[in-house]
């Protein structure tokens, strides 16, 4: 049986919205608990126009959360967070630095896709401030539940949620910075980003990409002695 959706309304914390289950010794559990009431959220109007909610996914056990914007069209539409080709994106990327999806966690600042109508096509747009308030209870927790030490924010939207202020892209990418529940967090572009790039530019952001990652799979590496 589906969540209430009040319940996303009534809760002022994660464990509010979870329930006993949020304090259970398992990840995944407890991840399960609050996914539950998140599938029904009602905190703002991205309720409306959704198909699906896209909760994060992966290893609960994750010593690695990624952190994208929003859903886009293929995510809204399997309910899995990056599907489609910014997914294969980032999948290859992953793959080049040595990290295997199946073991990190990967998410959205916002929870649900974003879109605006020009016409009678519907496109993707950046989410906004109360949008990414709204989605903060589930967003936090998640990194709470996870505890992961490494975090990785693909693009400035993510990282400005999660630091709490704003972010230049331009001077703080590649940088190791305090995070959330004594995480260190990393930034880097969004794979849609990569994707608008063209011939060298192209070349040059995924490879700085590419960098980043691989820096993320060194820290990696050495969390796991």
């Amino acid at each position: 049986m589906a969540a209430d959706p009040e319940i996303s309304l009534r809760a002022v914390t994660p464990a509010d919205a979870a329930g006993p289950a949020y304090g259970s010794d398992d990840p995944a559990v407890a991840l399960a608990a609050l996914r539950e009431p998140a599938l029904t959220c009602i905190r703002c109007d991205l309720r409306l126009t959704r198909t699906h909610v896209v909760f994060g996914a992966g290893n609960p056990q994750a010593r690695l959360i990624l952190f994208g914007e929003a859903p886009g069209a293929d995510e809204d539409a399997s309910g899995l967070p990056f599907q489609g080709r910014a997914g294969q994106m980032l999948n290859s990327l992953l793959a080049e630095a040595g990290i295997r999806r199946e073991d990190i966690w990967v998410s959205n600042t916002v929870k649900c896709r974003p879109i605006k109508a020009e016409g009678r096509r519907v496109s993707n747009r950046p989410p906004r401030v109360g949008e990414v308030r709204a989605c903060a209870i589930w967003r936090s927790g998640e990194i709470d539940l996870l505890r992961a030490p490494l975090i990785c924010c693909l693009g400035a939207t993510a990282a400005a949620a999660l630091l709490g202020r704003a972010v230049k892209m331009t001077q703080e990418r590649g940088q190791w910075l305090a995070g959330p529940a004594d995480s260190r967090v990393l930034i880097s572009y969004h794979p849609s980003y990569v994707m608008r790039q063209v011939g060298a530019d192209l070349e040059r952001i995924r490879g700085e990409v590419l960098t980043d990652l691989r820096a993320v799979a060194a820290q990696l590496a050495a969390l796991a002695g």
